[in-house]
C-alpha cells in the first residue's frame, strides 16, 4: 500500500504539490477486516480518505440489526458531515477488507475547501447526490414491498457495471445478508427473490459473478411498481 492521495476523487483538482501538502497533514492507518474506523455518535471531526481496500457505512437498530448505507471503494471519502457541521457522527464505518485510510483534521479540511472552490463545488455535488440517494431510499422503504426493494437494489448494482444497458455482470456475487441489510429484510427473503429471478431467466448465477441477463425486464419490474 502506498501513502498517496493522488487517486482520491474529491482532491482530483489539486496539483501534485497541493496534494503533497494535504498528505503531510493526514494521519495514516491500516484497518483489518471488520475493524471499526469510526463509531456513530463519536465526537471526532476528521474527514477520511479510502486509499486502499473497501469500507462500509452502517448504522444499527435498537435491536442490534445492521443497516448498510453504502460500500465505498478506493478513491472515496467519508466523514465530511461531522467535519463540516461539528456535530457527532451520523453513522459508523468499518473496514470490509484490509483498508488503508488517511484522516485529515477538520481545520485543515476547511482550509483546503476555502482555498479551492473547485473542491467546494465537488463536495456540494457529492452532498446533493447523498440527498437524492437518501430520498429514493426513503421512498422505496416507505412504498415498496421487500421483493420490490430487492429488485431495486439489484438494479442499482447492475446499472453501475453495465456496458450495453442490456446485461450486467456483478462481481463479486451479492451476499444475501448484505442485500438484506441494505433493503431492510431477511436473508431468506433475498434468497427466495433471487431464485425467482433465476427461474424467470432475469439473472444467472455464475462461478464468481451474477449475470443480469435481462436488464430491461428488471428495470420494468422496478419502474412498474415505483410508477416511474
Amino acid at each position: 500500500m502506498t501513502d498517496t492521495l493522488e487517486n482520491i476523487q474529491l482532491l482530483s483538482e489539486l496539483d501534485e504539490e497541493e496534494v503533497a501538502v494535504v498528505e503531510k497533514n493526514c494521519r495514516w492507518k491500516t484497518y483489518g477486516v471488520n475493524e471499526q474506523i469510526i463509531d456513530q455518535h463519536s465526537d471526532s471531526r476528521d474527514i477520511f480518505f479510502v486509499v486502499d481496500g473497501h469500507v462500509r457505512v452502517v448504522n444499527y437498530s435498537l435491536s442490534g440489526r445492521e443497516i448498510t448505507f453504502d460500500d465505498l471503494d478506493p478513491g472515496a471519502h467519508f466523514g465530511e458531515l461531522a467535519a463540516i457541521d461539528g456535530l457527532p457522527r451520523s453513522a459508523s464505518v468499518m473496514a470490509l477488507d484490509e483498508a488503508r485510510v488517511a484522516s485529515l483534521p477538520a481545520e485543515q479540511f476547511h482550509q483546503v475547501v476555502l482555498e479551492h472552490p473547485a473542491i467546494a463545488l465537488k463536495l456540494m455535488k457529492h452532498l446533493a447526490h447523498l440527498v437524492r440517494t437518501s430520498t429514493t431510499r426513503i421512498m422505496d422503504l416507505s412504498t415498496l414491498g421487500a421483493n420490490n426493494r430487492i429488485h431495486a437494489d439489484l438494479l442499482r448494482l447492475a446499472r453501475k457495471v453495465t456496458e450495453d444497458d442490456m446485461t450486467a455482470v456483478i462481481k463479486p456475487i451479492p451476499v444475501h445478508s448484505d442485500v438484506a441489510s441494505r433493503v431492510s429484510t431477511t436473508r431468506e427473503t433475498v434468497a427466495r427473490v433471487m431464485n425467482d429471478l433465476a427461474r424467470k431467466d432475469v439473472v444467472e448465477r455464475q462461478k464468481d459473478a451474477l449475470l443480469v441477463k435481462d436488464l430491461e425486464r428488471l428495470e420494468d419490474m422496478v419502474e412498474d411498481v415505483r410508477g416511474d
